[in-house]
C-alpha cells in the first residue's frame, strides 16, 4: 500500500522541501505547485499537453477565454468580436493599452504575427516550431489589420469551433520582439500579456513566474508561482504531506480520501471533457480487422479499472465525445460491456490467436491518470482472451515524440486528451487529413469516409442543434469500428495547503492563479 510507504518517503524530502522553502522564503507570498512533469515547451503554439498549458495560460492570454468555472466564451485581450452572417468573417476590437511583458505593444501586428507565424511556411519566423495544433486554425485564409486596433480573419469557409479553439493555449498571443530577440530559444524566454511574467526555468526543477506589476486587469495577489515537476505520484504525494508543495495537481485516485480527511489540505475536485483511450494501430495486424478492435472493447474489464485502480475517480467511457459536452453526446451509445469470452470469439474469428502487442505506456503525464497500473490491467486482461501484450515504458516527453509521430513501431498506446469543443479530439485523432504525417494526431493511422465526412459537416455549420445530431452520429460509428480501446472519463483534482485559498479547477483542465492568495 502506498499509504505505508509515506513516512520514510516524506522524512528522505524533508532536505528537498527545505530548499525549495528557502527559495521562495517560508512565509513568503509565493505559490509552489507540483505538477506531473517537465514542461515540453513555453511556446504556447509549440506545447500540446495541459501540463505546459497550466503555466502557458497564467503568462500568455489569447483574444478569447474560457469564463471562470465555464466552458463559455467571454472577452480578454479582445474587448468585442463581430462575426459576419456567413460566418467567413471574425473582426476582433483589441483592448487598448495593453503591453507585453518584454514592453512591446499589443497590436494587432502582433496577432496577425503570432497566427501567421503558425501558418505560413514562408514566414521568416517559422522555423521556430513545429506547430502541432495549428490544424485548429488551418481554416483562416488571411489576417486584415486595419488599424492597430482591430484584426479581422477572413476563412477560407465556416467553421464553428473557430471561437472554442481561439481560446485554447494554441491561441495565445505571443510577443513578436521576443520571437525575434530569441529566435528558436522563444520558448526558455516567453513573454506574454498575462498576469504572470517569466522568470525562469532550471531543467527538471522549477518554472518560476513573477506577478505582473502591470496587467491590464489587476495585479496578482502572489509574487511569485514556482511550477515543480514531480513525476513519480508518490514522490508528488511525499512533498505535499511534507510542505515541499503548497499545491499539486492529478492526485493519485487512492491518495485522495487521504487528502480529503486531513484538516491540513482542501481537495478540489471537478468534470471536464476528458477521454481516456488506447489507440490502437489500424493499419497493421491484428487491429486492422475491426473484430480484434472490438475484442479488446470487450476484454478489458474497464468497470474495475476505474472501481480499483481511479477509486472511482473517473467514468467509464463510451466513445471519442464525453459526456461533458452534453449538448453533443449520444446517450444511446453505451460503453462496451465485459465480455472476455466474446472476446475470445471474435479473437478467434479474425484468426488473432496468440498475436503479440507492443504496448507504449508512459511513466505518467498529462491527463494520464495512473497510467502503469492501468496498462498492467488492461495486459491481463486482453493476456485471459489470447493476446500477449510487451509493455515498454517511457518518460512522458520522449513518450510523446514516439507516440505522436505515428505509431509504426507498436500496436497500441496510451492517450488521453482535455479539450473544449466537441470538433477536437475526433477531428484530431480520427480524421484521415491528420495523419503523423499530414499534421495531426491519428497516430493509428484510421480512415473511415464517412466519419470525415460527418467531421467536415459539422464543422462548417453554425447551427447548434445540426452540429448535435452529426457529433452523435460520428460517436455511434467510432464505438461501432472501434479504432480505440475506451477506457475512462477522468474527474479531475488538486490538493491545496489550506493556507491557499481561492484556489479553482476549470473545466477545460487550466489553473487560473491570478486571484489564488497564500495566508
Amino acid at each position: 500500500m502506498r499509504i505505508r510507504l509515506y513516512g520514510w518517503i516524506a522524512s528522505i524530502l524533508l532536505l528537498s522541501a527545505f530548499s525549495f522553502s528557502s527559495w521562495a522564503g517560508e512565509n513568503s507570498n509565493v505559490l509552489l505547485l507540483g505538477q506531473i512533469s517537465e514542461p515540453q515547451s513555453l511556446d504556447p503554439q509549440v506545447a500540446t499537453a495541459a501540463n505546459d498549458s497550466r503555466i502557458l495560460v497564467n503568462i500568455y492570454e489569447g483574444l478569447v477565454r474560457n469564463a471562470d468555472g465555464s466552458l463559455k466564451l467571454e472577452p480578454a485581450l479582445a474587448e468585442s468580436w463581430d462575426v459576419s452572417d456567413n460566418g467567413l468573417t471574425y473582426t476582433f476590437h483589441l483592448r487598448k493599452n495593453v503591453k507585453f511583458h518584454d514592453g512591446s505593444p499589443l497590436d494587432s501586428q502582433a496577432v496577425r504575427f503570432t497566427f501567421e507565424r503558425m501558418l505560413n511556411s514562408n514566414h521568416p519566423y517559422y522555423h521556430t516550431g513545429p506547430f502541432p495544433l495549428s490544424f485548429f486554425f488551418s481554416v483562416i485564409d488571411k489576417i486584415e489589420t486595419p488599424d492597430n486596433d482591430t484584426v479581422i480573419f477572413k476563412l477560407k469557409e465556416p467553421f464553428a469551433p473557430f471561437l472554442s479553439n481561439l481560446a485554447t493555449h494554441a491561441g495565445l498571443i505571443i510577443s513578436p520582439a521576443a520571437v525575434k530577440q530569441y529566435d528558436k530559444n522563444f520558448s526558455r524566454h516567453p513573454s506574454g500579456t498575462g498576469p504572470f511574467k517569466f522568470t525562469e526555468w532550471t531543467a527538471n526543477q522549477r518554472v518560476v513566474v513573477e506577478a505582473n506589476e502591470e496587467y491590464w486587469d489587476g495585479r496578482p495577489s502572489l509574487e511569485y508561482v514556482v511550477f515543480r515537476p514531480i513525476t513519480d505520484a508518490n514522490t508528488r504525494v511525499a512533498e505535499m504531506l511534507s510542505g515541499g508543495i503548497d499545491a499539486m495537481v492529478e492526485v493519485p485516485a487512492d491518495n485522495v480520501p487521504l487528502f480529503a480527511a486531513d484538516a491540513r489540505f482542501h481537495l478540489y475536485q471537478a468534470t471536464g471533457p476528458h477521454v481516456w483511450y488506447g489507440m490502437l494501430n489500424t493499419s497493421i495486424p491484428p487491429f486492422n480487422d475491426v473484430r480484434v478492435r472490438q475484442a479488446v472493447n470487450y476484454a478489458v474489464n474497464k468497470q474495475n479499472i476505474v472501481k480499483y485502480i481511479l477509486q472511482g475517480s473517473a467514468d467509464v467511457a463510451e466513445g471519442p465525445i464525453p459526456s461533458a459536452f452534453d449538448w453533443a453526446f449520444d446517450p444511446e451509445t453505451t460503453a462496451y460491456p465485459y465480455d472476455p469470452q466474446k472476446a475470445r470469439d471474435l479473437i478467434k474469428a479474425a484468426g488473432a490467436e496468440g498475436q503479440k502487442i507492443v504496448f507504449y505506456v508512459t511513466e505518467g503525464g498529462s491527463g494520464m491518470l495512473d497510467p502503469i497500473p492501468m496498462a498492467t490491467a488492461i495486459q491481463a486482461d486482453l493476456k485471459a482472451v489470447g493476446l500477449a501484450v510487451e509493455i515498454q515504458t517511457f518518460e512522458w516527453n520522449t513518450y510523446l515524440s514516439k507516440v505522436n509521430s505515428g505509431l509504426n513501431q507498436a500496436h497500441m498506446a496510451e492517450m488521453a486528451w482535455m479539450t473544449n469543443d466537441p470538433d477536437t479530439l475526433p477531428f484530431l485523432t480520427l480524421h484521415s487529413a491528420s495523419w503523423p504525417d499530414k499534421g495531426g494526431f491519428n497516430s493509428g493511422y484510421y480512415t473511415n469516409k464517412q466519419l470525415d465526412a460527418l467531421l467536415d459537416k459539422a464543422r462548417v455549420t453554425n447551427d447548434i442543434e445540426l452540429r448535435a445530431q452529426l457529433y452523435r452520429q460520428v460517436q455511434k460509428i467510432v464505438h461501432e469500428d472501434a479504432p480505440w480501446l475506451f477506457v475512462a472519463n477522468w474527474k479531475q483534482n488538486a490538493v491545496a495547503s489550506a493556507r491557499i485559498s481561492h484556489f479553482k479547477l476549470q473545466p477545460n483542465f487550466n489553473l487560473l492563479l491570478k486571484d489564488v492568495r497564500k495566508d
